[in-house]
């Protein structure tokens, strides 16, 4: 087994190109298509875009374009401080074992929570998602409403919810190379299907059928300074944010990558520009269409922003190709689910390999060489987290989503921070490392940043979110600022369990991580 020298002045990587990580993943498992269809998958591009192009067109109209671009942009400066501490520690805890290298056990240990936490939360969406989006399907193949209608009924959704669950965790569990197979499928069918959406929907913009709505289009639609106000700006941005969010699975698959020092980033860049450029081409033929107003097929109309290829698949791909579209939602949730349990579960397989959660994570399936018992977990944290979040409170779950946003900044700006710093003796050796290594990674982490601080102030109004309040503070920010909390007291009892790890003696800036085994 190689051990990875993971200091600076190494420059690189030691070998990185061999088998299985030193955890007992499964190495040489997916390539670079497949690490980068990976990457695609978890983001969930068209999930993303039935629910978030009207609630953005809400917030900025015609700028929406413009604010996906904006969205883009701190992603895509995180990207480069992944791929670059990627190189010299192709390690499966990504955000949290380079955290902890930067600036310490507990930061580290903090930055791993966010991303758990984070993970857990878009399980449990998309797994609603996906099951609404199934029998929605259902109704439109069977021409049925009351099938359709089963939906509402929740018994029968949290029991068709746990199975696409347990269906995911399945799929998970048996290894990289089963998820990779279903993902083709899924991520290809995705990409087509948004494709046909967005040629009909040009050809037939300004037609007779669409007269009332249509909108020609305007190179003004790119300008994020055309936004009427900061704040309907920056709701936008937390907006589109969410939209490129799990991208770094790239990264967390890297022990299992061929290639683990240099294939998951150019992946993750890869899967950066499919999104983008899948992003804009939507919104900009979805905008020529129907326009971003809030009245009948207007994007921005709440009564269908929630769920706008609901609305736009009948109206622009007719009965027949529409069908598509749905097919398209569920299997972009469905594929996105599958896939998100990968950051979830090796991040808390590395954790626990470095004895910052207990032992018993740290257990690799002998056959298929995954973290079956973290896969498990998070599984069956993912069920109980969303069925009793929908008998609760329907409320209570709405909230929880929107305090997603609050978890993703805080660990990709931490992420982006860790590599500024790691590499601080770096910066003055070339342009190439000033511009990688430090500039472009500190300016993702100040806009991300921004953006939490932001969201953390809107939070604070009970009008944010589903609209509830606990002592007149909005629900939404004791979520998102409870969950932290929580992360805060499990690190204190990890504390006095593990103390070696939070006393810096387990993982450190000079100690090596065990990445790959000799092939």
């Amino acid at each position: 087994m190689t051990q990875l020298d993971a200091g600076p002045s190494t420059g690189r990587a030691a070998d990185t190109t061999g088998g299985g990580g030193g955890k007992g993943l499964g190495g040489n498992s997916v390539g670079l298509l497949g690490s980068a269809v990976i990457g695609v998958s978890t983001v969930a591009p068209v999930y993303c875009l039935t629910s978030t192009l009207g609630s953005t067109a809400g917030e900025v109209g015609l700028q929406m374009p413009a604010v996906f671009l904006a969205g883009f942009l701190p992603m895509l400066l995180v990207a480069f401080a992944y791929r670059e501490l990627n190189k010299v520690m192709p390690d499966c805890g990504t955000s949290f074992t380079w955290t902890v290298k930067a600036f310490g056990p507990r930061v580290g240990w903090m930055c791993g929570w966010g991303l758990v936490i984070a993970t857990i939360i878009v399980l449990s969406n998309l797994a609603g998602v996906a099951t609404s989006y199934f029998w929605l399907l259902a109704g439109e193949i069977s021409n049925n409403a009351s099938v359709a209608a089963l939906d509402d009924n929740k018994a029968v959704h949290i029991l068709t919810c746990l199975a696409l669950i347990a269906a995911a965790t399945a799929i998970s569990y048996r290894g990289m190379t089963a998820t990779k197979g279903v993902q083709y499928t899924l991520v290809g069918l995705q990409l087509v299907v948004l494709a046909v959406f967005v040629v009909m929907a040009v050809a037939k913009a300004g037609s007779a059928d669409f007269a009332g709505t249509s909108v020609d289009f305007s190179w003004s639609w790119l300008n994020p300074f055309s936004v009427q106000s900061f704040g309907a700006f920056t709701a936008g941005l937390s907006l589109s944010i969410f939209m490129y969010w799990g991208w770094d699975t790239c990264l967390t698959a890297n022990e299992e990558t061929i290639g683990s020092d240099k294939t998951p980033g150019r992946a993750a860049l890869i899967a950066m520009v499919v999104l983008v450029g899948s992003y804009l081409a939507t919104g900009v033929a979805a905008q020529m269409i129907v326009g971003s107003g809030d009245k009948g097929l207007g994007l921005a109309n709440p009564e269908t922003s929630d769920n706008v290829f609901a609305a736009l698949a009948g109206p622009v791909m007719g009965p027949t190709l529409g069908i598509l579209l749905f097919l398209a939602v569920l299997a972009s949730a469905a594929a996105s689910l599958q896939t998100t349990f990968i950051p979830v579960a090796r991040t808390v397989l590395a954790m626990s390999t470095y004895e910052a959660l207990p032992a018993s994570y740290a257990r690799v399936h002998p056959k298929f060489r995954t973290p079956g018992r973290a896969t498990i977990t998070a599984g069956v944290a993912t069920a109980v987290f969303y069925t009793v979040m929908t008998l609760v409170s329907e409320h209570v779950l709405v909230d929880t989503i929107y305090a997603l946003g609050l978890m993703i900044c805080f660990y990709y700006a931490l992420t982006a921070f860790a590599c500024a710093w790691y590499f601080k003796a770096e910066l003055r050796r070339s342009v190439r490392d000033f511009t990688f290594k430090g500039l472009f990674p500190l300016l993702g982490g100040v806009l991300l940043s921004a953006v939490f601080i932001k969201t953390l102030v809107d939070m604070w109004n009970p009008a944010y979110g589903s609209g509830s309040s606990v002592l007149g503070i909005g629900s939404v920010f004791v979520i998102g600022v409870g969950l932290l909390l929580v992360g805060v007291v499990i690190m204190l009892v990890m504390g006095r369990r593990s103390p070696a790890f939070f006393r810096g003696e387990i993982l450190n800036r000079e100690t090596p991580v065990l990445v790959v085994e000799e092939p």
